[in-house]
């Protein structure tokens, strides 16, 4: 199943004004999982309020390599990648 999905790197924005970024092949399942409290243990302790950004990959490797370089970005710069790559995607949350 995976093998030829596509990958996508997702930035969410937390109930205390920080953001998390993460990987999954369903953004919107992984975005409910975060918002149940059981995505990561900062989304347990920072509840996701919304989905801001999403880009795809075609491979994991791709999306991971990306989810790293974006958590190196400072807040800024992080929030201006969102703007270039809005969440086209539909979460009630």
């Amino acid at each position: 199943m995976t093998e030829n999905a596509t990958w996508w790197l997702y930035l969410l924005a937390c109930k205390d004004g920080r953001t998390y970024a993460g990987i999954a092949i369903d953004v919107e399942a992984r975005f409910r999982a975060h918002a149940s409290g059981k995505g990561s243990k900062f989304t347990r302790s920072n509840p996701p309020l919304r989905v801001l950004a999403a880009q795809s990959f075609d491979t994991k490797s791709e999306a991971l390599q990306a989810e790293a370089a974006l958590k190196k970005l400072k807040r800024e710069a992080r929030l201006a990648w969102a703007r270039r790559w809005p969440a086209q995607i539909a979460v009630n949350g």
